[in-house]
């Protein structure tokens, strides 16, 4: 395979993939704590046209999460298509990080983790807690809180609140 031109070699790669419909603190926090563990991670925006219609598009996601990772080095933000593995193979990264918050995401990240080792076993799967301040916060809770005209600025990093505000004006 190919090696990523902007790559160090040995270099330990990991991509944080999801819907990120919208960014949340949680996912900031799963961010950083990545960074504590990997020279670089990639946020990568799922681009998947058969989910459910998102509240914001692929570019406006990308256009947050850039905002909201201002000023932190080696993060990169992009979009995919496609198997996760194999977008992750392609960038030369052999990790995926996955944020947690409760029992019910376990189950279901367990569920996609156990796959993909299927589908790519030297592609590992790294779960990372979020902090407690952020395990209540969903991005679905937060777009329904905020389609009511509740309070979400202390819950998404100010980009995000400002788009969501915008949003359901």
């Amino acid at each position: 395979m190919a090696r990523n031109s902007n790559q160090v070699p040995n270099s330990k790669i990991a991509v944080y993939p999801g819907s990120f419909d919208p960014f949340t603190n949680g996912h900031l926090d799963v961010v950083d704590r990545a960074l504590a563990i990997f020279d670089k991670l990639i946020v990568a925006v799922a681009a998947n046209p058969e989910k459910r219609q998102p509240l914001f598009t692929v570019e406006e996601r990308l256009g947050l999460i850039r905002a909201s990772l201002e000023g932190r080095d080696r993060v990169e933000v992009a979009s995919f298509t496609g198997l996760t593995v194999e977008y992750a193979r392609a960038r030369g990264a052999r990790t995926l990080v996955k944020g947690l918050r409760a029992y019910s995401d376990f189950d279901a990240e367990l569920q996609q983790a156990l796959m993909n080792r299927k589908l790519a076993p030297d592609v590992h799967t790294v779960f990372l807690m979020s902090g407690f301040a952020h395990i209540f916060v969903s991005s679905s809770i937060l777009k329904d809180i905020a389609q009511y005209g509740g309070k979400v600025s202390d819950l998404v990093p100010p980009p995000v609140a400002r788009a969501l505000k915008e949003k359901f004006r």
